[in-house]
């Protein structure tokens, strides 16, 4: 049933946050006309908060060690804010070219499964 999920960012400056998404995080990407990219992710999951309202979204990105990514960002000119250690992981929040920010945290919580083409499919051993 499920294939996939599609996440938008929007941006006032969307040619160079896909720059950055292409030649510094080098996500793999397909141009579906015109510059427009559409770029691949890793396994992905997500939560249900609770909220006092709806139609509140957010996008995270996850790696396996948070100091050295901000590290490596450092290397490309991208200011990350300072690692905050949140419990269930390890944050900090890029700033995007476009002037946007994106939260990238090290994962202390378990993970689900890796579904692909609607089926789960283990990856880590249990």
């Amino acid at each position: 049933m499920i294939i996939g999920a599609h996440s938008i960012i929007y941006s006032t400056s969307p040619d160079a946050d896909r720059a950055f998404l292409r030649d510094v995080l080098k996500l793999p990407n397909v141009d579906v006309g015109e510059g427009w990219l559409i770029f691949g992710l890793p396994p992905a999951e997500v939560a249900v908060h609770p909220s006092e309202q709806n139609d509140v979204h957010e996008l995270y990105l996850m790696c396996d060690d948070v100091k050295a990514f901000v590290a490596e960002m450092d290397k490309h000119s991208i200011i990350c804010d300072p690692v905050t250690d949140e419990g269930w992981g390890l944050l900090t929040q890029l700033r995007l070219p476009g002037g946007g920010k994106l939260g990238v945290y090290q994962p202390r919580h378990e993970r689900p499964d890796v579904m692909t083409a609607g089926k789960p499919v283990r990856e880590r051993a249990s």
